[in-house]
């Protein structure tokens, strides 16, 4: 029996598909003058990061798992002249590029390849020493002129989780809080009007919003329960908008947790405070606060949201609002202090769930998988000497499409 496009209804359900992108050479267009406002901290050395990334993806395919490509996705969606040479000109558009001379010069760059590679190089950014006749001609090439590119790298695709959430049977397609990341949604947008398997999808959220949603802060708890953070990056207002999209008969979920979570960089997501490793199980930041807020939104019988303000701690809010007899929360590095700081930097807690009981963690986090082995938990490790420099997890790379339901 084929798969549906997209079904999710819980974070542990026994994973059938799921979307990655494969790191490639926008991150050897980091320059360190410019990695702060990529949201880098460091420069991966690609070879040995897609070697990495080859061996996560190997691992999943052993496990019975599906794994479909971003670049793939989008490529198939713009098959049609018409809509590739729509993208083009969008694309172009949010990357800044201004002006009638420069739009030509660039769009014939892109329609001269094919429409796989066109993606690569959207991607991977264009260096001015690219394109040929590319010279002083306006004021702003003059004052700009140390800058060495055309168009910037993309260098976050390969954390496929915050552009877009599937949730349900549908998806959200986000608007980031960072200019850097928001090119990363327009290749959803293609993807969910025209990919002849993903067209119709309902979607619940629209990158076209003026509120900010990232998927690392939305995990789906179960069938009825979605939780999302209220964090530096996801705002209240996309919130409740996205709410009264999944609060429906038609999307099936019940109630919407909105965690109150630290606005920082430690805290980037919900997902660096907790994510599910089973079904009583979690990972959890060593630094949470012990009293959560949370507000609790559901729809009345009008279609109205309601909310609530609770206050708890994290095992209290997931047993009461989970329905769970107990909770048992694994702390990234165990009880050490210095441990929990030095895994929680290279995502500790950030697991990736392929099956109730069943996580892929990094390698280098020993401690915190050691306590998740002694807790129940299988865990599969991948290497990550240089995936992990981008500042994100096993659950920032992957974006499930399909898991089977619990």
């Amino acid at each position: 029996m084929p798969l549906p496009p997209i079904h999710i209804r819980s974070e542990i359900g026994p994973l059938k598909r799921v979307l990655l992108h494969r790191p490639g050479r926008e991150l050897e267009n980091l320059m360190p003058e410019y990695i702060g406002r990529l949201l880098f901290d460091d420069i991966p050395y690609l070879k040995i990061a897609q070697e990495e990334h080859d061996a996560f993806c190997n691992l999943l395919r052993q496990n019975g798992v599906e794994v479909v490509y971003l670049t793939d996705l989008a490529a198939e969606s713009l098959s049609d002249p018409g809509i590739k040479t729509q993208f083009i000109r969008e694309y172009l558009t949010e990357a800044g590029i201004l002006g009638e001379k420069r739009t030509a010069m660039m769009t014939e760059h892109f329609l001269a390849l094919s429409t796989k590679n066109m993606v690569d190089k959207m991607m991977e950014g264009v260096r001015k020493s690219e394109i040929r006749g590319y010279g002083r001609k306006n004021l702003t090439d003059y004052l700009d002129d140390y800058y060495p590119f055309v168009l910037d790298p993309i260098p976050n695709l390969y954390f496929t989780r915050d552009p877009f959430a599937a949730i349900g049977s549908g998806v959200s397609i986000h608007r980031m809080s960072t200019v850097t990341r928001g090119r990363e949604t327009l290749l959803a947008k293609y993807i969910f009007q025209y990919h002849p398997q993903y067209r119709n999808v309902p979607v619940y959220y629209d990158r076209s919003a003026h509120a900010t949603v990232e998927g690392g802060d939305i995990l789906v708890l179960s069938d009825k329960v979605v939780a999302i953070g209220i964090s530096q990056r996801t705002q209240p207002w996309a919130i409740e908008q996205l709410a009264k999209k999944l609060l429906t008969p038609e999307a099936g979920f019940e109630r919407i947790l909105a965690i109150d979570i630290p606005k920082n960089r430690a805290f980037m997501h919900l997902d660096t405070v907790f994510t599910m490793v089973d079904r009583d199980k979690f990972t959890m930041h060593p630094n949470i606060s012990s009293e959560l807020r949370v507000f609790v939104l559901e729809s009345d019988h009008g279609g109205r949201l309601s909310i609530t303000e609770e206050r708890g701690s994290l095992e209290h809010i997931l047993r009461e609002h989970l329905h769970l007899d107990r909770v048992t929360l694994i702390p990234c590095g165990g009880g050490s202090v210095i441990d929990a700081a030095r895994e929680q930097w290279n995502d500790g807690s950030n697991t990736f769930c392929i099956a109730p009981g069943k996580v892929i963690a990094y390698s280098r986090n020993y401690v915190t998988n050691q306590v998740m082995v002694d807790a129940g938990i299988e865990v599969l490790t991948i290497p990550s000497s240089e995936l992990s420099r981008g500042r994100g997890g096993p659950r920032c790379m992957t974006m499930p499409l399909v898991r089977e339901s619990i």
